[in-house]
């Protein structure tokens, strides 16, 4: 089983770290007063353990959202992978390279 899931653009990580310092202190405050598409850290983990735990969440090969921000009442939603996502020849690849990265080879354990 496996699932991929937008949690939200979390604005305050180090995934902007390599933007112009002012582009990561007003990306914040945008998505907080103009956008209303603010999602905290918290917010987004527990999205990521909703979808990791949560029987809601057993349907396998899709991807699920919640659309943008932390809206009261948002309600996730199920969308169906892109061809490149089901593409057996780069999921393959994927694997090659993530088993890799991890040392799942130098482990004993077949990939």
């Amino acid at each position: 089983m496996f699932n991929t899931l937008y949690p939200g653009c979390v604005a305050e990580t180090a995934l902007f770290r390599d933007a112009p310092k002012l582009f990561q202190q007003a990306l914040p405050w945008f998505q907080k007063n103009i956008t209303k598409d603010y999602v905290s850290q918290l917010f987004a983990g527990e999205r990521v353990a909703q979808v990791v735990a949560d029987p809601n969440f057993a349907q396998s090969g899709v991807h699920w959202s919640w659309g943008n921000g932390q809206r009261e009442g948002a309600k996730p939603f199920a969308q169906a992978l892109s061809t490149k996502a089901n593409n057996i020849s780069r999921a393959g690849r994927l694997w090659e390279l993530s088993a890799a990265m991890v040392a799942l080879e130098a482990a004993g354990k077949s990939v």
